[in-house]
């Protein structure tokens, strides 16, 4: 899939009129203003949650109005096997959003910010709402970029408590931490079902930690020899796990 995508509300025969769709609002404004599309150019559009269909610019009207045509068929993408979900330990910074990204940019299913013990960030109240937001937007953003139907889900923020009782419920779950005795790469993954990776702050997962998730089966493994920031690892180890399930063949 090449042609530029764009994501709509919803995508159903009750939204198509004649095999037509009007693009408009913001995702209209960068097709045409952005884009530039015209006439004769395909597209494609999602609701982002795995409905998509492809089709033809039928004309470009003002500055923010795009008439897409030939719009029969409305295509369902199944969910990925297995799912990948990323636990993202707030970092400093705009490093979530960078985190955010990348990881939808390889293929994560699902996001989950977590509040870690040692998190120097902090989402309390309406910074915390704005925050999150900006992590659904950038994934909007890197899920349309990377040609993707299929959006990231990206969760409210986790307590740890939240999270092992996901790391318990999980197929395969992992924190990704230099006390592992075993490479990530080699770990023995289903081929079905949930797996969780947990990444931890800046200032790593504390021994509390790690123990409240080993009891929920959640077992310490390593990437490689260096140390890889909060930013990154997410998005390293989920391509590493990519390789290995067949869904990168």
């Amino acid at each position: 899939m090449t042609a530029p995508v764009f994501v709509v509300d919803s995508l159903g025969p009750a939204d198509l009129t004649a095999g037509e769709y009007v693009l408009d609002g913001p995702e209209g404004r960068h097709a045409v203003s952005v884009k530039r599309l015209r006439a004769g150019e395909d597209v494609v559009l999602t609701d982002g949650r795995g409905h998509w269909a492809e089709g033809v610019v039928k004309a470009a009207e003002g500055k923010d109005r795009l008439v897409v045509m030939d719009l029969e068929t409305v295509q369902e993408e199944p969910p990925e096997q297995p799912r990948i979900t990323v636990v993202q330990a707030l970092p400093k910074g705009d490093r979530g959003e960078l985190a955010v990204e990348t990881m939808t940019e390889v293929g994560v299913d699902a996001i989950v910010p977590w509040a870690a013990s040692r998190c120097i960030t902090q989402w309390k109240g309406e910074r915390g709402l704005k925050a999150l937001g900006k992590w659904r937007a950038t994934a909007r953003e890197a899920g349309k970029q990377s040609r993707r139907v299929r959006f990231p889900d990206v969760a409210d923020a986790a307590t740890s408590k939240q999270v092992a009782a996901l790391v318990a419920a999980a197929d395969f779950a992992a924190v990704l931490h230099e006390s592992g005795d075993e490479p990530l790469a080699a770990a023995e993954l289903p081929a079905a079902g949930d797996i969780v990776l947990v990444v931890g702050p800046e200032g790593g997962v504390s021994p509390e930690e790690l123990a409240l998730f080993a009891e929920a089966g959640a077992r310490p493994y390593r990437l490689g020899r260096s140390v890889l920031r909060t930013s990154t690892a997410g998005t390293a180890a989920t391509a590493a796990l990519l390789t290995r399930t067949g869904r990168w063949s």
